[in-house]
C-alpha cells in the first residue's frame, strides 16, 4: 500500500464521513479499523470512489458514545498499524471547561452588561 491520507467530509445524521486518498493502485480495499474506548466500532462502511485509489468512509457514531465528556475515535490502517486520523465529540459538563464555551459565556455576559449600561444611560438623561 502507498501512503494513505484521510480527510473529513462532514459529520451528519450520527455518522462521520471522510475520504481516504492514496490507497493501493491495485484496487485492494484498505484495511481500516475504527476504535472507540479501545473497542472496534461496528458498521464502518467504505465505498470505492475512484479506480481503487480513493474510498469514501462512513463511521456510524454509536449511541452510547453520545455522552457527557470528550469522546475520541481513532481511525487506523491495520496493515501498517498507523493512525490515519481521529475525531472527537464533546458534550455536557466537560464542555463547560472548553475555551470556546468560555468565550461564548463571556460574549453573553458582555451583551448583558451593554444592555444594562445603555438602559442606565437612558435613565440618567
Amino acid at each position: 500500500m502507498s501512503e494513505m491520507t484521510l480527510s473529513k467530509t462532514r459529520l451528519r445524521n450520527g455518522a462521520w464521513e471522510g475520504q481516504i486518498l492514496g490507497a493501493s493502485s491495485t484496487g485492494a480495499r484498505p484495511n481500516i479499523q475504527v476504535t472507540y474506548l479501545d473497542q472496534p466500532v461496528d458498521g464502518v462502511e467504505m465505498v470505492e470512489a475512484g479506480n481503487g485509489t480513493s474510498w469514501d468512509l462512513t463511521i456510524p457514531i454509536p449511541s452510547h458514545a453520545v455522552a457527557d465528556g470528550v469522546q475520541t475515535f481513532l481511525i487506523i490502517d491495520q496493515d501498517t498499524a498507523t493512525k490515519l486520523g481521529d475525531f472527537t465529540l464533546m458534550a455536557g459538563e466537560a464542555v463547560s471547561d472548553d475555551l470556546r464555551a468560555e468565550v461564548e459565556l463571556l460574549r453573553a455576559e458582555l451583551d448583558m452588561l451593554k444592555r444594562a449600561f445603555r438602559r442606565h444611560c437612558l435613565e440618567t438623561m
